[in-house]
């Protein structure tokens, strides 16, 4: 058993890395005085996954929201769902489905290997029948109408939808109702056998555990197999945003926003130095200590929830910020002026030094918590990065990489999101 041992001086962590035979990679952090742990098995298969090669080597499109209806449906089977196994080692289970993969967890203080075993055990053994899958149908269009009813929620997709012509990031999660109503136990199958096949997927393990026992752990459960990471259709995208505007009513007792700037990517992911650059630059041009929040603040056009973020995956860009606002369109054409002004003058290089500071320090309290760390390892994985990228990742960046990164946001690849009171 081959094991190698990445190790951070400066924060006097080790991650333990394993490759199982089936392409299964595993990592490992212990935690000195910790007295509980946090696993993560995920798959990289996500909400925008909606197409999949087939036996010609082509891809065929499949039903939106194939991949949270997966998620939901591996809890149950024959006998004990899941969550009831986990609660006789009284650990806490979860999962999660995002656009870009799906993620299974459990935390407890005890029993901690038992735990581990059933994560690996029904994450493997799916049990799928129409008649649960009918009812699952049902559910799941409960919810999509849940968030329907969603500023939050509504404010984000209107954008990406205004944003994105094609690509599924303008799907909700969850699919629609029509996409679900074409979903079958056969289909479930077909696509748990293409996406949750060892090689595409990962295990992050952090806290009171002793690697070599997870490792055993894996190779006593995880079964062997031929397969091989997932591929991914890249079909590239303009800058240009579908529409520039878009609103709706809801009921809402103050107007919402959100501000979008699409980047038309040429490769299908951005780098991870691209990614920590774009984030440094947000906080030091619109971040709460940003003389830009503070003009909108004293104009009373915006409150403490304004914020910003890069939000990004494979085959899209796009830089979000929003809150609430008593004119979302004169704050916006704030923001964008800000930018514009940014593009020509430059980046403030004490903020940018600040806001570099602060990231740091960000990404080295979170390996503190069990919880952020493990889900740090598997997104670092999925992206194809060792553990720790990113703390040498943010100490390269420098004024410029960051200035370049603000040079990709144009008004004209802008579109406006607003949800406003029903009147």
């Amino acid at each position: 058993m081959k094991i190698e041992v990445i190790t951070n001086e400066k924060l006097g962590e080790k991650v333990y890395v394993y490759k199982h035979s089936s392409g299964l990679e595993v990592r490992v952090l212990p935690k000195e005085g910790y007295d509980s742990a946090y696993a993560v098995f995920g798959t990289k298969y996500g909400s925008i996954d909606t197409s999949v090669k087939n036996a010609d080597g082509e891809f065929e499109t499949i039903p939106e929201g194939t991949a949270h209806f997966l998620e939901h449906k591996l809890f149950e089977s024959e006998d004990l769902n899941a969550f009831e196994r986990f609660a006789a080692t009284g650990a806490s289970a979860n999962a999660y489905t995002s656009f870009e993969k799906t993620a299974y967890l459990f935390k407890g203080s005890e029993n901690i290997e038992s735990s581990l075993e059933i994560l690996l055990d029904f994450v493997q053994n799916p049990y799928f029948t129409a008649r649960t899958v009918e009812k699952e149908q049902g559910i799941i269009g409960q919810e999509i109408r849940m968030y329907q009813d969603s500023p939050d929620w509504q404010v984000m997709f209107n954008l990406l939808r205004a944003l994105y012509e094609k690509h599924p990031v303008r799907i909700d999660i969850a699919g629609t109702q029509e996409s679900i109503a074409r979903i079958d136990a056969d289909l479930l199958y077909r696509l748990y056998e293409t996406f949750y096949n060892p090689a595409n997927m990962v295990l992050c393990v952090v806290g009171a555990v002793k690697p070599q026992r997870v490792f055993d752990i894996v190779e006593k459960n995880i079964k062997n197999s031929s397969g091989n990471p997932a591929e991914r259709n890249f079909e590239k995208e303009s800058g240009a945003p579908v529409q520039n505007y878009v609103e709706e009513a809801l009921p809402v007792a103050h107007r919402q926003f959100m501000l979008g700037f699409k980047e038309e990517l040429e490769t299908p992911l951005l780098t991870l130095e691209e990614e920590i650059a774009s984030q440094i630059m947000l906080d030091a041009v619109a971040g709460k200590a940003s003389p830009l929040f503070k003009k909108l603040l004293d104009e009373e056009l915006i409150d403490m929830s304004f914020g910003s973020e890069l939000f990004n995956g494979f085959g899209f860009s796009c830089v979000m910020l929003g809150g609430s606002s008593a004119d979302p369109k004169k704050t916006a054409k704030i923001i964008a002026d800000e930018f514009e002004r940014v593009n020509k003058e430059g980046i403030n290089p004490e903020a940018f030094e600040r806001s570099k500071r602060k990231l740091y320090g960000r990404y080295v309290m979170m390996y503190n918590d069990i919880d952020d760390t493990a889900n740090l390892l598997m997104n670092l994985y999925f992206n194809g990065y060792a553990p720790f990228a990113e703390l040498e990742a943010c100490k390269g960046i420098t004024h410029e990489k960051a200035q370049n990164r603000a040079s990709k946001i144009l008004s004209s690849n802008a579109a406006l999101s607003v949800i406003k009171p029903i009147s």
